[in-house]
């Protein structure tokens, strides 16, 4: 009785000191039960969540924007800052103030998107509000100078050479001298264009309306490539819905990225547009309409070819779907035909209506001359060939060597996908993930080709890490201007901080509302800190999944919780706890979460068990108590009647000697 005591006086002292903060228990019955002290800010977070995450993404992403008039990849002869005072951003001391105006914008929109990350594991911030969140991120960045990469200049000195009516598969745009060719990257220059017909034809298309202006050209081409990031956020949840994955969650991964924001967005690389029509052409393929979906995915093949490696694997589908789920040689023969049709017929109306030829398919290894480290092919040949003294020869050797193994490994993926629905796409996704590290050239944004297809998959918590890790050393592996590679100790630094990033996607204390997750009992306070809590009396720091098979009476929860959550509210620590603590999104060890259930199970009923045995042990002290209290009352009252006997009889001998004396 006296740690009872004890408890609730420490339970009811912390209490005093939960202003502001807000205990949610969800209960375990499918309803949610709750005890809420508002305050001002709280209530706000709670009614908008994940606002603040948006806001402080918003603000990054505008530090990031009015940096790249200085630190980006401006154009050579800008008109609108030439001459003005703004111009000084671009040299000296005003280049470096805005290089730190970008990297701390960068600082900013990668804290917002882990925060972000943890209100959409929370299940406080729905698909619509991360769209929202990504495109409001995006805006600001499609009016600045692109960050990164200077490949926008390069595709519109490529579509001069078709707007000039020569065929860019054959001529470089070194040969078309101007102002739109002299911003392009020097090597780009001496390169037929390695890029799909439909690609061709959007630039063509822009340089049409613009002419010569450069400013005008780069901005309504970033806007033609975000079509699809449109696709893509309408997309993604529809696949999850066959792979499994939260659409919330996916889109997090996959469109509110640092990497696809500050790189494929801003950078306005044509691969946005190439994963936007993929993952349409993949969602319509595995649900309603297969026919057109190969012809988005064609179209994706037609901006850039790499896209090509999904065909074979939404093939799969399309042939079990058509022959009802059973072999049939006629279904399979009938849906092989039409595939390579509709492919054959995207391309070449693409083609016709670019106005070139098939030569870009001899063109696409122009970029070859490239030799990033990203590659593991080229990687290899270049450490070898450093310790052989032949590094030219060992690069080439290497990259024959690494497309070997990709076509190994891209058939083995397709062969292990046979069974065509949601296992086709996640082959397809691992396929697009080989092609980027095993081809001989690999840039920081191929890296958002397999995740876009991956994301709709259910990943484990030590694979977002991972991602989260990698995309942050992505996006600031290079100079804003795309020009250079970071020194070495620049990587040495960025491999830090990406880890931490990572470490704090999952295990972050500044989420803003804290985990909420099916099977958990959460306290969020109002610094951010998600604390795990037990449920009856014994003070824990972690709450066991099998609190849902305990306790089945949604008034005794939402009275014990709470106050257990109030005692241990300053101590506990956060710790991922519940069903969806391995698996993004939930649902993917279910096995091993039934076993822990119940192991949680025997070890709350065993803690109950003892707690009741103390019970029960101080109300047999307190009988054994109060019959030794009777007991002894009985004598006393045994002793006292004695007394009065005794009185009585000296009284009556008292009386019979005055007679005697009397007498």
């Amino acid at each position: 009785m006296r740690a009872f005591t004890a408890r609730s006086s420490r339970a009811s002292a912390s209490a005093a000191g939960l202003a502001g903060k807000r205990v949610s228990t969800p209960a375990f019955t499918g309803r949610s039960a709750s005890v809420s002290v508002p305050s001002g800010k709280r209530a706000l977070a709670g009614r908008f969540p994940g606002c603040g995450a948006s806001a402080v993404g918003l603000a990054g992403s505008v530090l990031v924007s009015l940096g790249a008039f200085g630190a980006g990849a401006t154009v050579r002869h800008d008109p609108v800052l030439s001459g003005t005072v703004l111009s000084a951003m671009r040299f000296g001391h005003g280049r470096l103030l805005a290089t730190a105006v970008v990297y701390l914008g960068i600082f900013l929109l990668v804290s917002a998107w882990v925060r972000l990350g943890h209100s959409t594991r929370a299940e406080q911030a729905d698909s619509r509000k991360i769209v929202r969140t990504t495109w409001m991120w995006c805006v600001p960045l499609l009016c600045a100078p692109p960050l990164f990469s200077t490949d926008l200049y390069t595709y519109l000195a490529q579509g001069v050479v078709a707007q000039s009516g020569f065929d860019p598969y054959t001529r470089v745009a070194a040969d078309f001298p101007g102002p739109i060719t002299d911003n392009a990257a020097g090597g780009w220059l001496r390169i037929p264009s390695p890029y799909g017909p439909l690609h061709i034809l959007i630039v063509k298309s822009v340089l049409s309306i613009t002419g010569d202006n450069v400013i005008l050209g780069a901005l309504l081409t970033r806007l033609a490539m975000t079509a699809g990031l449109a696709l893509m956020c309408v997309a993604v949840p529809i696949l999850c819905r066959r792979l499994g994955a939260r659409p919330e969650c996916a889109l997090w991964m996959a469109a509110a990225n640092p990497l696809t924001v500050l790189c494929v967005v801003s950078g306005g690389h044509n691969d946005l547009l190439m994963i936007g029509l993929l993952s349409a052409g993949a969602a319509l393929v595995i649900t309603t309409v297969p026919g057109f979906g190969f012809v988005l995915v064609a179209l994706a093949a037609a901006v850039k070819i790499p896209a090509a490696v999904v065909l074979p694997f939404l093939w799969w589908e399309w042939a079990r779907r058509r022959s009802g789920g059973r072999f049939s040689v006629r279904g399979y023969g009938f849906t092989l035909v039409a595939a390579v049709s509709i492919v054959v017929v995207t391309m070449g109306l693409c083609s016709v209506f670019a106005g070139v030829s098939l030569g870009w398919i001899r063109a696409l290894s122009g970029n070859s001359e490239l030799e990033p480290w990203l590659s593991a092919s080229t990687s290899v040949g270049k450490i070898v060939g450093l310790l052989a003294g032949e590094p030219a020869e060992v690069v080439a050797v290497s990259r024959v060597a690494g497309r070997v193994v990709l076509v190994v490994v891209v058939a083995w993926l397709w062969w292990r996908s046979r069974a065509g629905g949601a296992g086709a796409v996640r082959g397809a996704a691992v396929a697009l993930f080989a092609t980027v590290v095993l081809a001989p050239v690999a840039l920081p944004w191929y890296f958002t080709w397999p995740l876009v297809l991956g994301s709709a998959a259910v990943w484990p918590l030590s694979r977002v890490t991972v991602a989260a890790a990698a995309s942050t050393w992505l996006v600031v592996s290079t100079h804003p201007d795309g020009k250079s590679l970071l020194p070495p100790w620049g990587f040495g630094v960025l491999a830090v901080l990406s880890v931490v990033v990572g470490v704090l996607t999952v295990r972050g204390k500044f989420a803003r509302l804290g985990d909420a997750g099916a099977g958990r009992v959460v306290a969020s306070t109002f610094e951010g800190s998600s604390l795990p809590i037990n449920g009856f009396l014994a003070i824990r720091a972690r709450l066991c999944a099998g609190l849902s098979v305990a306790f089945k009476d949604r008034d005794r929860v939402a009275v014990t919780a709470p106050r257990s959550a109030v005692a241990v509210i300053d101590s506990a620590e956060a710790v991922p706890v519940g069903p969806r603590a391995d698996g993004w999104g939930g649902g993917e060890r279910r096995a091993d979460c039934k076993a822990g259930d119940e192991q949680c199970a025997e070890r709350w009923i065993g803690d109950k068990r003892r707690a009741d045995s103390q019970a029960s042990d101080g109300r047999c002290a307190g009988w054994r108590i109060e019959d030794r209290r009777r007991e002894g009352s009985e004598d006393s009252n045994e002793r006292r009647t004695d007394s009065r006997v005794g009185g009585e009889r000296r009284t009556s001998s008292r009386i019979g000697d005055e007679r005697r004396t009397g007498s």
